[in-house]
């Protein structure tokens, strides 16, 4: 694989799952980083345990953990071709990454996500609100863009140059649909790959909660209406 890859793992208290995270993931990567995300338990060491460099991101927004991964990035000598985002509860499988990067490699588009579609998701992975305001999203995305998106999945592929590109800005749970929405703006080359979803390690710091999930859906819709009356 002549590809230079590394991926950005947010994790807040993912002690119990961030090294099944890290060690189920592809050799083909260069570099897994961990961004602790103001965790309190044993993330970082068992993220370092497990070969991961881990970052500290005091500020608690799962953007800004995402943009600690990057600045990191972009401070090192050689840059990556692609970037993987990932999340930190095992509820991915870290093993489909060779799926999400291969329509980048081999078909060259700049932007692959993971749909966590119904018939590969266990039952109870996704929260009732989680579905509906991913059905709403990728519904007003279509509405307003034409985009062809069924889902907000976090596990997300990326080319760098691209990634740069899209001046990412959001702190907190706007990050993955204002990802969506830029790259839809600059006509970047998009796909799904259906992915598999299981239950996740631990409780949901966003969809576990009622505030969580208010404040994600009210953050989600400013970043979609505020791109289509642009």
């Amino acid at each position: 694989m002549n590809q230079h890859i590394k991926v950005i793992i947010p994790a807040y208290n993912e002690q119990d799952s961030i090294a099944n995270v890290i060690n189920d993931i592809p050799k083909e990567v260069d570099e897994v980083i961990v961004i602790s995300n103001n965790s309190t338990d044993k993330t970082e060491e068992n993220a370092q345990k497990a070969g991961a460099t881990v970052l500290s991101e005091p500020r608690k927004g799962y953007g800004y953990a995402c943009l600690k991964g990057m600045e990191y990035i972009a401070n090192q000598k050689k840059q990556p071709t692609i970037i993987v985002f990932l999340d930190g509860d095992y509820s991915d499988y870290p093993e489909q990454l060779t799926e999400i990067i291969e329509p980048i490699i081999n078909d060259n588009i700049d932007f692959v996500i993971g749909a966590r579609v119904e018939g590969l998701r266990e039952k109870g992975a996704m929260t009732p609100q989680q579905i509906f305001g991913n059905w709403l999203a990728t519904k007003l995305m279509s509405l307003f863009f034409k985009a062809t998106f069924t889902d907000l999945g976090p596990f997300r592929a990326i080319k760098y140059d691209k990634l740069i590109a899209l001046e990412m800005e959001d702190k907190t749970y706007g990050w993955t649909v204002e990802m969506q929405l830029k790259a839809l703006k600059q006509k970047m080359s998009y796909k799904e790959i259906p992915v598999k979803y299981r239950n996740r390690i631990g409780v949901s710091k966003v969809s576990g909660t009622i505030k969580g999930s208010i404040l994600a859906g009210v953050k989600i819709l400013t970043w979609i209406f505020k791109y289509s009356f642009k």
